[in-house]
């Protein structure tokens, strides 16, 4: 009996999903916020109202069973930081509103120093944050996200996946 030395994971068992920019969904929220303001409403109890520099995200699930996470693949052009928060919201046709407590704890604080070559986070955090995607998966085929940007980070200078062994 020979022991077999363990063979590194094939690519094919990596299963990397993209956040895909939701534009539509970007611009109904901010409708949404325009509205109240203009008719001097105030929101829905609880109600999370999308702020500028935030962008609705989604992550479609082409597999959702058995995932494991292996890691965050964030890649950003520029200096700046990302916060990336998930949601539990599903939503339909007539865009039902986000409320506060449909945002997901932990998020994922994602940073690019000025000079650095690569991105940071806080690795606990995100490591949380992957598992808890990992197991959300199961029960949905898209996830919603909303990322915030800041210190001159913009939307078109990121590019981000959630890489799992499937």
């Amino acid at each position: 009996y020979t022991q077999r030395k363990p063979q590194p994971p094939r690519p094919d068992w990596m299963l990397k999903l993209p956040f895909i920019r939701d534009d539509q969904l970007t611009r109904c929220m901010r409708l949404r916020f325009q509205s109240l303001q203009q008719k001097n409403v105030r929101p829905q109890d609880g109600e999370k109202l999308l702020r500028p520099n935030e962008h609705v995200y989604r992550v479609d699930f082409i597999r959702q069973h058995n995932l494991r996470f292996l890691h965050w693949d964030i890649q950003m052009e520029r200096p700046g930081k990302v916060t990336v928060t998930g949601t539990s919201q599903h939503w339909t046709p007539d865009l039902t509103h986000l409320m506060n407590r449909q945002l997901l704890e932990p998020v994922g604080i994602f940073w690019k120093k000025p000079g650095a070559k690569d991105v940071e986070c806080n690795e606990a955090d995100a490591q949380e944050f992957g598992e808890r995607i990992a197991e959300l998966a199961q029960i949905r085929k898209v996830m919603y996200f909303l990322l915030a940007f800041t210190d001159g980070l913009e939307p078109a200078q990121l590019k981000g996946s959630i890489v799992f062994k499937a």
